[in-house]
C-alpha cells in the first residue's frame, strides 16, 4: 500500500473540516427542500427526514475517523458519496490521486 507523505497527511487534516462543512451545508438544503416541498402530510415528511438523517449521519462527509492509515480509503468514500470532487484533490500529490483512483476502481 502507498505510504502517505507528511505533506499530504497535513493537507488532509486541514481540508477535512471544510469538506464536511460544505457537505453538511448541502445536506441541510436538501432537508429543507424535503420538509417544505416533499409530498404527503407533515408527519410523512418529518419521518422521511428522520430516516434520511439516520442514514446521512454514518456517511464520511458527516462523521469520519481521521487516521493516516485510513486516509486514502476515506478520501475514496468521500468521493463516492459526492462529498468532494476530484478537483478537491488538486493540492495533493499525484501519488495520492493515483492511489485514490485505484481504490475507487476496486470499489466499483
Amino acid at each position: 500500500m502507498y505510504e502517505v507523505s507528511k505533506k499530504d497527511w497535513k493537507l488532509y487534516r486541514e481540508k477535512i473540516p471544510d469538506w464536511q462543512e460544505a457537505y453538511m451545508e448541502r445536506l441541510n438544503k436538501e432537508y429543507v427542500e424535503l420538509l417544505t416541498n416533499g409530498e404527503g402530510h407533515a408527519s410523512d415528511r418529518f419521518w422521511a427526514l428522520d430516516e434520511r438523517m439516520k442514514e446521512d449521519k454514518r456517511k464520511p462527509g458527516v462523521q469520519i475517523r481521521v487516521a493516516k492509515s485510513e486516509m486514502l480509503f476515506q478520501i475514496a468514500l468521500l468521493l463516492q458519496d459526492e462529498a468532494i470532487t476530484m478537483e478537491d484533490l488538486n493540492d495533493f500529490s499525484q501519488d495520492i490521486r493515483d492511489a485514490v483512483n485505484m481504490i475507487l476502481n476496486r470499489m466499483l
